[in-house]
């Protein structure tokens, strides 16, 4: 298949549907633009990606995901919904929304692979699927692709969505036809920076992770720093999520498996310090929350303050 197959985009649309994508764009493989490229390592050595040392790893990868899969000619950017609004425990911790439900990197990757297989079967060539996982810049493919656009959050925001999304790619040999990035933007709004509780965001820039909420109780290793107050955030923060107006067009998700777990929303300040190893694994499993290990999740508990 040597020309763009725009008739393709639709069928593929359609099969990404049927496995629980809600939104998905199509951005030709190819380099990313000196101007993102150098943002990205003047974001680097200004240190503000604090300890996550991993991405000052595999530039070439990172600058261009052709070298992911010989021969990529598309890069097809899926976001998979995982909003919901069932209540949580009102006096209980809280927990970024994205971890309510089980481990996205299992759920979304399974979707993924399933797309993956159609796409071989239906038109052959060769794929690759990312899911948070390869050295590839999903907002900016995202971007590219037209699902959205990035926002002063530094979220990937769906116009008349919101951005309670999970995003996952799948590198392809097939040249479908790519989709136009949109033109919007945050405007003058600067509610998700007011909302900030580390101020990490800015006007102008990506995020300061050294300041970030989210970094510092799920990423951080090792103690926090002195004077940290996480709030009533025991894992992640969805401050600047809550605050932006795109999201009050969001909608719950209907994977059953990103809807919320009863043992999680109903975790309270008690069952986190009095948790042991295998309560924690238990609770746990098949969960984003792992992440942090149970040492983390109580040292986390330790820099909260009490929720007024």
């Amino acid at each position: 298949m040597s020309l763009t197959c725009s008739p393709c985009n639709g069928q593929l649309r359609e099969i990404a549907a049927r496995h629980g994508v809600e939104h998905l764009g199509i951005a030709r493989a190819g380099a990313v633009d000196h101007q993102a490229a150098e943002q990205y390592r003047r974001w680097l050595d200004e240190g503000r990606h604090a300890g996550m040392n991993y991405l000052n790893r595999y530039d070439d990868l990172r600058a261009d995901p052709r070298l992911l899969l010989p021969g990529a000619a598309s890069i097809v950017c899926c976001a998979v919904n995982y909003y919901h609004d069932t209540p949580t425990a009102s006096d209980g911790p809280e927990i970024a929304l994205y971890a309510h439900g089980d481990d996205y990197h299992e759920v979304v990757r399974s979707i993924l692979d399933a797309i993956a297989a159609e796409i071989k079967e239906k038109w052959g060539g060769e794929t690759r699927v990312c899911v948070d996982t390869a050295p590839i810049r999903e907002r900016y493919w995202a971007m590219k692709s037209g699902l959205g656009f990035i926002g002063r959050n530094n979220h990937l925001i769906i116009p008349g969505h919101g951005s309670y999304y999970f995003l996952g790619e799948i590198i392809t040999t097939i040249p479908f036809e790519p989709d136009k990035p949109i033109n919007v933007s945050c405007g003058s709004c600067r509610l998700c920076l007011d909302a900030c509780p580390g101020h990490a965001l800015t006007m102008d820039g990506p995020v300061d992770a050294r300041r970030c909420l989210s970094y510092l109780t799920i990423e951080n290793r090792g103690p926090l720093p002195e004077g940290t107050d996480l709030g009533n955030h025991l894992y992640g923060c969805d401050e600047c999520q809550r605050a932006c107006p795109h999201n009050s067009h969001a909608t719950p998700t209907t994977i059953k498996r990103l809807q919320p777990r009863q043992q999680i929303v109903s975790l309270t300040a008690d069952d986190v310090a009095g948790m042991t190893q295998p309560q924690f694994s238990a609770t746990f499993s098949h969960s984003a929350i792992k992440r942090t290990k149970l040492a983390g999740l109580q040292r986390n508990l330790s820099a909260m303050s009490p929720k007024s």
